[in-house]
């Protein structure tokens, strides 16, 4: 006689396969946070700290060790980048089960492209950015990658901390391509789109991956100078109209040809800070009529001050007794 198991049964039963096995560990597994690319990503509890915490975990078959081996060196990488934008790594090792893990900080609030809903002010959009900038400079001063940056990868806290996330594709600077053909490039809403070449897998986002890892290139720091202006772009996409300077940032970030970039992220940072200082950016040069305006605007007040005066010294000496 045949039994069919119910949808919810079925359901259950993936969701004990696909739960870490935590038997003899100091952790106590809670619920299931959510499935990254090559593995879920649990809430547990530090039995030996008394707090809650986040582990990643291999949920793929891996029967030549390729995505253990990724899994660990992505733990390795992030607990190289002591910074407060980037989430700190607690622990790692191999499960009884025999996946390999790691434990971090549990991040609490929101992704960016979900928090920005309710940061309508585009000088506090480009503050935000400037955080995120300063993390992945960060990263690169200390010879790291992080290969796809997107909204959805950065997380702003209930207190307005920003923390650049998932540094599952992140590579050392000069490292050689992995030609293992571990992840693909994804569209949100799609499956995978492969994209394999002689250096390697394409690995990232489509739509903020710069062109040359799309192609499958070497890389260095103007790949994520790419992927920021990308994520400029998104910050900017309903602020009509955009001021030129800022346009302007944003193209020179994303430019097809890697030699005509920003070189690196600082060079990106410095001039949003500028543009939001109301100095000239590099990016975008100025004639002397709009360098004479800037001049005026940001040295208005002591020119009013100076013009006050004079009008003062004026009106005293028209009406002064003769």
């Amino acid at each position: 006689m045949t039994h069919w198991l119910s949808d919810s049964a079925l359901e259950r039963l993936r969701a004990a396969a696909d739960s870490p096995d935590l038997t003899g560990t100091r952790y106590r597994l809670v619920d299931k946070l959510g499935q990254g690319g090559m593995g879920g990503v649990f809430r547990a509890e530090d039995t030996a700290l008394n707090r809650q915490i986040a582990m990643k975990v291999i949920n793929l078959p891996d029967p030549a060790g390729d995505w253990s081996a990724r899994l660990l060196q992505e733990a390795h990488i992030i607990a190289k980048l002591e910074h407060p934008a980037i989430v700190p790594v607690h622990d790692a090792g191999v499960l009884p089960d025999g996946r390999p893990y790691y434990t971090m900080k549990l991040v609490q609030g929101k992704r960016l492209d979900e928090h920005i809903a309710i940061v309508q002010n585009v000088p506090d959009r480009l503050r935000i950015f400037l955080r995120i900038c300063d993390a992945v400079a960060f990263a690169h001063a200390n010879g790291v990658l992080h290969r796809d940056l997107k909204p959805g990868n950065v997380m702003v806290g209930p207190f307005g901390e920003v923390l650049v996330m998932d540094w599952g594709l992140s590579k050392l600077i000069g490292a050689p391509e992995s030609k293992s053909r571990l992840a693909q490039p994804q569209v949100p809403g799609t499956s995978a789109q492969s994209g394999g070449t002689a250096h390697g897998t394409v690995m990232g986002t489509l739509g903020y991956m710069a062109p040359e890892q799309t192609r499958g290139e070497s890389l260095d720091a103007r790949a994520d100078v790419y992927s920021l202006g990308a994520i400029l772009q998104f910050l900017l996409k309903d602020s009509s109209p955009i001021p030129r300077p800022l346009a302007a940032i944003r193209k020179q970030a994303m430019t097809v040809d890697r030699v005509e970039r920003y070189p690196a992220v600082q060079d990106l940072a410095t001039d949003v800070s500028h543009f939001l200082d109301g100095l000239p950016v590099s990016a975008y040069p100025e004639g002397p009529l709009t360098r004479s305006w800037r001049w005026l605007v940001r040295n208005r007040v002591w020119i009013l001050l100076l013009l006050a005066y004079l009008v003062t010294r004026a009106l005293l000496i028209f009406f002064r007794p003769r």
